[in-house]
């Protein structure tokens, strides 16, 4: 988590990643993070694995959400931040840097002096799911932690990164029928005040392929900035 935000706020968002951190909720998960932190990948045979679930971070007063699907095995349960240390993340982060919301184009490590504006990173689920497919029980567990994040961060746009996301944000706010997942589909939830903003996944299958490319991102970022008014 980064500085900002009333000292109320930030302490309970604190208190939340505290709780994100230690979960322990979902077996399968536990066993699966902790396996892959304890055997690593050859390229990182020399790193100490986080191996805990993945917290959100960025801006607390920030008026958009990123919601992605849940952390890469040896990505952010490398890492400990959400989107770093794989190239899902490497091309979020790059055009979040080109739009404004970000003070470097790329995200290393917890530490890395990074910081977010305007923007709050998040998951569906924080634990890093075998073959990145959580059970509806697991998507389930974390969807508390998801609810109290975003009703402290008072978010005004949420963009989902792939349908996944797309369907966890209509749970989210208990929404039937579910409107279609499309890139830059957009949905206003209500009187909550809040649109949901669709985008393909930031995975190398659509990023290598061209299903999603560079200015397709950066201009659902830039919608999403104009919706919050930031």
């Amino acid at each position: 988590m980064e500085a900002g935000g009333g000292s109320g706020t930030l302490a309970k968002l604190a208190a939340l990643e505290d709780e994100v951190v230690s979960c322990r909720r979902c077996p399968r998960l536990v066993e699966w993070r902790e396996k892959v932190a304890t055997e690593k990948r050859a390229a990182y045979r020399d790193e100490t694995y986080w191996g805990r679930p993945v917290p959100g971070f960025g801006d607390p007063e920030s008026g958009v959400v990123v919601l992605g699907l849940a952390p890469a095995a040896h990505g952010a349960n490398r890492t400990g931040r959400i989107f770093t240390g794989d190239r899902s993340g490497d091309f979020l982060f790059a055009a979040l840097h080109r739009t404004g919301f970000s003070n470097n184009p790329v995200s290393r490590h917890k530490d890395d002096g990074l910081r977010l504006s305007g923007v709050w990173i998040s998951a569906a689920v924080r634990c890093a799911p075998p073959g990145n497919k959580p059970t509806p029980e697991e998507r389930g567990a974390c969807l508390p932690f998801t609810v109290r994040e975003l009703e402290l961060l008072n978010a005004k746009v949420i963009i989902c990164l792939g349908a996944f996301a797309w369907d966890a944000a209509l749970r989210l706010h208990g929404i039937r029928p579910k409107p279609k997942f499309a890139h830059g589909a957009e949905h206003a939830v209500g009187i909550s005040g809040v649109t949901l903003i669709g985008s393909y996944h930031v995975s190398q299958q659509n990023t290598f392929t061209g299903v999603l490319k560079p200015e397709m991102l950066d201009a659902v970022l830039l919608r999403a900035r104009g919706l919050a008014g930031a």
